[in-house]
């Protein structure tokens, strides 16, 4: 009786490590965020490095958003850059978030 009551306690602490293994702690989900963004952009060498420095600290807001409000975030920027407008803002906007 004894050991059927161990093996069941010792069988149901397994299970309950195996579940909170597979969960990710914050920090964890924030540099899988930060490596979609960086991924998105085709960053690579020093900026990917730089991006990533900058996604991770404590008070970036960077790791909670999405790839897609990223992509829509730096489509912004450049066509801020380009000092585009109208229709050519939208034709540039359109073709920038279809890149994949």
């Amino acid at each position: 009786m004894k050991s059927c009551l161990l093996a069941m306690i010792a069988a149901g602490l397994l299970l309950a490590g195996s579940a909170g293994a597979a969960e990710k702690t914050a920090q964890q989900n924030k540099m899988t965020m930060c490596n979609q963004h960086a991924s998105s952009q085709d960053l690579k060498g020093d900026a990917r490095k730089s991006f990533m420095s900058d996604c991770l600290k404590k008070d970036s807001k960077m790791g909670s958003i999405t790839p897609q409000q990223m992509k829509m975030k730096t489509c912004n920027t450049d066509a801020a850059d380009k000092k585009l407008s109208g229709d050519a803002r939208k034709t540039f906007m359109s073709s920038c978030l279809k890149k994949a």
